[in-house]
This record gives structure tokens, C-alpha cells and sequence, in this order.
């Protein structure tokens, strides 16, 4: 698979303008990315933007800490889908699988692959908050509920994607579902990294220097 076919070219936050939105788009136009990835009150701006190309919209759902009852998960997924999302990326609430609550976990991965109608779940585990132990179980419910995906963070937790994660998750999961690592992913180098260790899709808001090999050691005109 080509490297721009396995980026979700990412633009998230509090305060992202109409501005960076369409920088975003078009960006993912000309690298022909495999989605953009936007909070859902862009999904459905993005989804017209894109109208004549290939680029999917991905959106999040109970993002960014998880602390949404199972039940706004699900029904902001059914929004998202009607706003035209390709892809959801949700992410689980970390104190119930804490607690070991794994059928709260469960049942709301459960719910939003409901509500997706067929389309890719990805479920974000957050991993810097996780021990090895955590991370092997939560990737056993991901593949249990129906989900797509095992995607390591948010970008907004306390450490991003690493190598000895990403291959931990892909040793779980093995062929029954894929994994996304996302968060910290900034170089070509980092990418390499994390498709080596298992992944195959990268979620970054460093898509364009990716694909470029900018930020990378060999990179002559990096400030790295």
C-alpha cells in the first residue's frame, strides 16, 4: 500500500478555522490521502469538499477523553453518519477499563459499530495511560465488539504512538483487525517506525512532511 494511502491527514482541536479546514482538504487532495480527519462539526463541510475525490472523512466520536455515556457515543456516531463520515474514530472510557469494566467497554464499541452502518470504527485505547496488560485486553474487546481498528491516542493525552505498543497491539490483534498509530507520528522516519511495528494507518497533522521526507534525519533543511 502506498505510504499517502495510509494517512488520515488530521485537524483537530478547539479552535480550528474554515481556514485551516480547507487547507486541510485540499492538502489531502493533492497527496490523495486516505481521509482528513475533523471534529464532527466539519464533517459535513469536509464531505462537500471532497465530493470529487477519493480522500473519506473520518471523524471522532467521544473525543477527546472518553467520559461520554455509552450512549452519546452512539448517538453521535448516528449523526456523524448522516453528515456523510466514512470513518469514526471513537475513543473508549479509560476508568471503566481501569475498573475492569469490560462489558461497559464492550457494549459501547458495540454501539457505535451499530450506528456506523458497516463503515471503519477505529477505537482509540489512549495507550499512555495503560499498562502492557491493559493495552492486550482492550485490543481482545476491540476485535470482540466488531470494531476495524485498535488506534493508540488521541494526541491529546499524556504521550503519543510508540514502536513497543503499536507491535503489542498488532501481536494481539493479529490478521482480525488492523491498527492506527496516531499521536508523536511528525517524520517519514517516525512513520516507517510504527508500519514496521504492525501499523497501517498513520493519523498525523504532519501529512504533507511525511509523504515529503521533511523532519526526517536525512532531511538536510530540518530545524529537528
Amino acid at each position: 500500500m502506498k505510504l499517502n494511502k495510509m494517512i488520515d491527514h488530521t485537524k483537530l482541536g478547539a479552535n480550528v478555522s474554515k481556514e485551516q479546514i480547507d487547507k486541510l482538504i485540499e492538502e489531502a487532495k493533492v497527496y490523495d490521502f486516505k481521509s482528513v480527519c475533523v471534529n464532527p462539526v466539519w464533517v459535513r463541510y469536509a464531505k462537500e469538499g471532497l465530493k470529487d475525490s477519493d480522500v473519506l472523512v473520518c471523524t471522532v466520536i467521544g473525543f477527546p477523553h472518553g467520559t461520554h455515556v455509552s450512549e452519546a457515543k452512539a448517538y453521535e456516531t448516528e449523526l456523524a453518519v448522516n453528515d456523510g463520515a466514512d470513518e469514526l474514530d471513537m475513543v473508549i472510557n479509560i476508568y471503566a477499563l481501569k475498573s475492569k469494566n469490560y462489558d461497559l467497554i464492550l457494549n459501547e464499541i458495540k454501539g457505535v459499530v451499530k450506528n456506523s452502518k458497516g463503515r471503519t470504527v477505529k477505537v482509540i485505547i489512549e495507550t499512555c495511560y495503560l499498562t502492557p496488560e491493559e493495552i492486550v485486553k482492550v485490543s481482545e474487546l476491540v476485535v470482540e465488539a466488531g470494531a476495524h481498528f485498535v488506534k493508540t491516542s488521541t494526541g491529546f493525552g499524556t504521550g503519543g504512538a510508540t514502536f513497543e505498543n503499536v507491535k503489542l497491539m498488532k501481536d494481539t490483534v493479529k490478521d482480525r483487525a488492523e491498527v492506527k498509530a496516531s499521536g508523536g507520528v511528525r517524520t517519514y522516519e517516525d512513520a516507517m517506525k510504527m508500519i514496521e511495528a504492525g501499523a497501517t494507518r498513520i493519523g498525523t497533522s504532519n501529512g504533507v512532511d511525511i509523504v515529503n521526507k521533511k523532519g526526517d534525519k536525512n532531511d538536510t533543511n530540518t530545524s529537528y
